[in-house]
């Protein structure tokens, strides 16, 4: 802007000719004509350098960033990671190419962005923890999912513990809780979380709030203080929001696949371990697992597990059955009708009654499905006997292979549901593994029955008499010691007179 200033002056000001003004200033007449009809400055196109070990690579890149593009925002990979995909492909090239040409790509699809001022924070050892939730998409057992992923950062170290689950319940958050502190070997002092609803139940004016009571439970057993963030202020927890973004890009990008939760938590720890040995980012001369290492022996050791379960009343049904999340269970057939306590946790459902755990399940994902101990009907069975061929619980049942032969062969028998009802009550107090071995005597001798699958029971169960059984007490003799008289005998055989 400067040059055509002092271009449009000579001319205008002091007069001078286009060839004198070319001559004093070095330019060429052609430029100067150019400059005296231009009122705003000059632009240029630079030219992008090129890029000759991306170019043959260029068009798998592009299809993977229009293939991206359809995807949610948080599953799309970044240019560090479209960089080490076209490695594996053989990619000799450095990063700044990849990652111009994806800006490049990019730049029609955002705006500028205004930058937002914070303020650093500082933490002590041992002194905070940050906790966050995502939601996250994963494969488990060839089937796609929608997960929520538990995030926990210690604040000092860096170190970082996530864990992932079928939904964002409370008795989730507890068990999250559980397995951190069991990953961090300890607790720290404070642990800071958004309003959450399975936190906080309700947000007073400032900083007061009301905790939920059971997660209060859990803090006031393991002794940590929770702190509630200002509503819409995720910067004052924001190495956890951080660390959301990253987790997704490092751990479930591209898709996870797994055979199921527990596997995916296992190798979650794992990773979270193998991250540690990143540089620390304000510690670059340390790794994360070092300033941890100096950071666990703050934290205020675990003295027992606590129990996170969540409990509600129910009433069983008349079919036995209670139902948690659009799941039934069964409970054993005694306390049918009656109110029971169930308890959930994250991965089982216990039943309460008269303060002792009537029955036990894992607890299962999706809707709507069956989950029966057949033992829990045998008191229903011994009524009802019909029920053994069609009842919900004895279809399916996966009883060993010589029980299901004697079974197929006495249902055939006449009242043979009653006759195998019998030996399953038996069973019930012997044990399934002697009716087993017992149903295997029965088939190696080739009679199959009732009967004789209960004697072989009863003589495997009889307890053996004691040797000091046929002793005499010292004190007892026989004085007239009876004769033997085989002739009554010879009388049914012969009819001789017997005397």
């Amino acid at each position: 802007m400067d040059i055509i200033y002092e271009i449009r002056r000579r001319y205008s000001v002091q007069k001078q000719t286009v060839s004198a003004i070319a001559r004093e200033m070095g330019l060429s007449r052609p430029t100067v004509r150019k400059h005296l009809n231009t009122v705003a400055e000059t632009k240029y196109n630079r030219k992008q350098p090129a890029s000759p070990r991306l170019g043959q690579f260029e068009p798998q890149l592009t299809a993977w960033l229009v293939e991206e593009a359809k995807l949610p925002k948080q599953r799309r990979r970044s240019a560090h990671r479209l960089f080490e995909g076209l490695e594996e492909l053989g990619y000799l090239g450095a990063y700044d190419s990849v990652q111009r040409f994806v800006k490049r790509w990019k730049s029609g699809n955002t705006g500028p962005k205004l930058t937002e001022a914070f303020v650093p924070m500082l933490f002590q050892p041992g002194d905070a923890c940050q906790f966050d939730w995502s939601q996250e998409q994963v494969e488990l057992g060839g089937v796609m999912h929608t997960i929520k992923v538990a995030h926990f950062r210690m604040a000092y170290s860096r170190q970082m513990f996530v864990a992932a689950y079928p939904r964002e319940t409370q008795e989730m958050v507890l068990d999250a809780h559980n397995r951190a502190f069991a990953f961090f070997g300890g607790v720290p002092a404070r642990l800071i979380y958004d309003n959450l609803k399975t936190v906080v139940d309700t947000v007073y004016v400032g900083k007061q709030r009301q905790f939920n009571r059971r997660f209060l439970t859990l803090a006031n057993h393991y002794l940590f203080e929770p702190v509630a963030c200002t509503p819409a202020s995720g910067w004052e927890k924001g190495q956890v929001e951080n660390q959301v973004g990253n987790v997704r890009e490092w751990l479930f990008t591209p898709l996870a696949r797994f055979a199921s939760f527990a596997e995916l938590n296992e190798w979650l720890a794992t990773r979270c371990r193998e991250l540690a040995e990143r540089s620390h980012p304000t510690q670059s001369q340390r790794t994360i697992a070092a300033c941890f290492a100096d950071e666990q022996p703050l934290l205020r050791p675990v003295t027992a597990h606590f129990d996170g379960y969540v409990e509600q009343m129910m009433r069983v049904s008349s079919t036995c059955l209670v139902s948690v999340d659009r799941n039934r269970y069964s409970v054993p057939a005694n306390v049918a009708g009656q109110a029971v306590s169930v308890r959930t946790t994250a991965d089982q459902i216990r039943i309460v009654a008269h303060g002792e755990v009537i029955a036990a399940h894992p607890r299962v994902l999706g809707r709507d499905q069956l989950i029966c101990d057949p033992w829990h009907y045998l008191p229903v069975l011994e009524k009802k006997p019909g029920a053994l061929r069609n009842g919900a619980p004895f279809v399916n049942w996966d009883l060993p292979a010589p029980i299901q032969t004697v079974r197929d062969r006495i249902l055939k028998q006449p009242k043979g549901d009653r006759a195998f009802v019998e030996l399953l009550m038996m069973a019930g107090e012997t044990g399934l593994d002697a009716l087993t071995v017992a149903c295997e005597l029965v088939l190696e001798c080739g009679v199959v029955s009732a009967p004789v699958v209960m004697n072989e029971l009863r003589r495997l169960v009889a307890p053996n008499l004691p040797a000091s059984a046929n002793n005499v007490p010292d004190g007892i003799a026989l004085r007239t010691e009876p004769l033997a008289n085989c002739q009554r005998y010879d009388y049914l055989l012969g009819g001789h007179n017997v005397h």
